[in-house]
């Protein structure tokens, strides 16, 4: 156990100061989604702020990686997080003199995501350089842990914040956190050195193309990002269509405890990598781990119309997530190599993110246009209405019920292909 310790001490305080620092960002940013509505009272503002920070996570993130694997990561990550400060403290000088305007957070937002973009890439090769192989699926656990105490715990602790002081207060919490994980990353990490000779006078194009080239090489890593891609946008789907299916029956407070049931199915499964034993076949948790949650959730919300079983189709939906995800990221560390990961990483952020906004478009679209005027037609059949009920929220739950019948065949047909390429550690 004392051996553990000391060969993990590095990952310990990078990932407990960095998530601190991300649960401060997620802080503002939530603080300051509850600033717009208050002031505009425009869902679409809100909306559109998320978009302005999503935006370079998926249009840059090629080119970001290669600049990860360009320059000195420890840098990179001091950088990033030093420009993203400061924009939390413009926005805070804007605020405290009634400058603060809504293009002010779409521009600052925009700049903050493009950080993030550089920054998530070099600190996923910053753990691959401080974690000893055969702690790589552990420590993926303990990340995948502290994203799910994040997404639960920053709306509670912003709405708090927020409500007992403004803008100010979260804002501070945020300055305060950067400034920890800022300080522990400086003066207490080193990380290795990473050579790359032939990349050293490299433009960043160039490198950004021997990122999707290592993916065409390797077939396995590119399948199993293709695969998640498809997950995702069905992923997304669901977000857009859950909304459509609660409120309308049960409003807006179950709705809350609905969504809430995800985050704690993740914190617990969260737990599964560390406690479980080294798989036999990494590939195949993926894709089952899937099969499972996308597959029986989707039906449970589609044929249910109790609030219980909504919680627990959610639970059966997430729980095996960062059980996906710890495999996933233990795979994509052992078959890169480090000195490539940056950019490989970034491709990956590129093609397997892509569709999330893509999903969320068309849920809504379905819903709205496709799926309730159908079920609006068919109140009076028997057959769809014992399948998915009458009234507002029955189109979106035929909708989940297409979403159980297209991911299970994503994930049954991916497993199929997957299951052609070796994978050994």
């Amino acid at each position: 156990m004392k051996n553990r310790i000391k060969e993990l001490k590095d990952f310990y305080i990078i990932w407990s100061t960095q998530s601190l620092s991300q649960l401060g960002s997620a802080i503002t940013g939530f603080a300051l989604t509850l600033w717009i509505y208050e002031k505009t009272g425009s869902a679409l503002s809100t909306a559109a702020l998320t978009i302005c920070t999503y935006a370079p996570y998926v249009i840059m993130s090629i080119f970001a990686g290669a600049i990860t694997d360009k320059f000195d990561k420890k840098k990179t990550m001091l950088i990033c997080d030093l420009l993203a400060a400061l924009t939390t403290v413009i926005v805070f000088v804007l605020y405290k003199t009634d400058m603060l305007t809504m293009w002010h957070l779409y521009v600052i937002n925009a700049f903050s995501g493009l950080m993030n973009t550089v920054q998530q890439p070099a600190s996923e090769v910053a753990y691959t350089l401080i974690v000893p192989k055969e702690h790589y699926q552990k420590t993926s656990g303990f990340q995948q842990l502290s994203r799910s105490l994040i997404s639960i715990g920053n709306p509670i602790i912003a709405a708090a914040l927020y409500g007992f002081a403004g803008l100010d207060l979260a804002i501070a919490v945020d300055l305060f956190t950067f400034a920890i994980a800022f300080a522990a990353l400086l003066f207490f990490i080193r990380l290795p050195e990473v050579q790359d000779k032939d990349g050293e006078s490299d433009n960043v194009i160039k490198l950004a193309k021997e990122g999707l080239k290592f993916l065409k090489k390797t077939p396995l890593i590119l399948t199993i990002i293709l695969f998640m891609s498809g997950v995702n946008l069905t992923a997304s789907i669901f977000d857009a269509v859950l909304p459509a299916l609660v409120i309308p029956r049960e409003g807006n407070n179950v709705y809350g405890i609905v969504t809430a049931f995800a985050g704690v199915a993740m914190v617990a499964g969260s737990f599964l990598p560390m406690l479980l034993p080294k798989p036999k076949d990494r590939v195949r948790v993926i894709y089952l781990t899937m099969l499972f949650a996308l597959g029986i959730e989707n039906f449970v919300l589609a044929f249910s119309r109790s609030p219980v079983l909504w919680c627990i189709g959610q639970i059966i939906g997430w729980v095996f997530v960062p059980l996906m995800a710890a495999n996933q990221n233990v795979i994509m560390r052992n078959v890169i190599p480090v000195e490539l990961q940056g950019r490989v990483y970034a491709c990956r952020n590129t093609l397997q993110f892509f569709t999330i906004p893509i999903g969320l478009f068309l849920g809504g679209f379905f819903v709205d246009k496709i799926c309730e005027p159908f079920m609006a037609m068919k109140s009076g059949d028997a057959f769809w209405t014992t399948l998915f009920g009458t009234g507002k929220g029955s189109g979106a739950a035929l909708m989940m019920g297409i979403l159980g019948v297209t991911g299970t065949v994503l994930c049954i047909t991916s497993g199929q292909i997957m299951k052609k390429y070796k994978y050994t550690e």
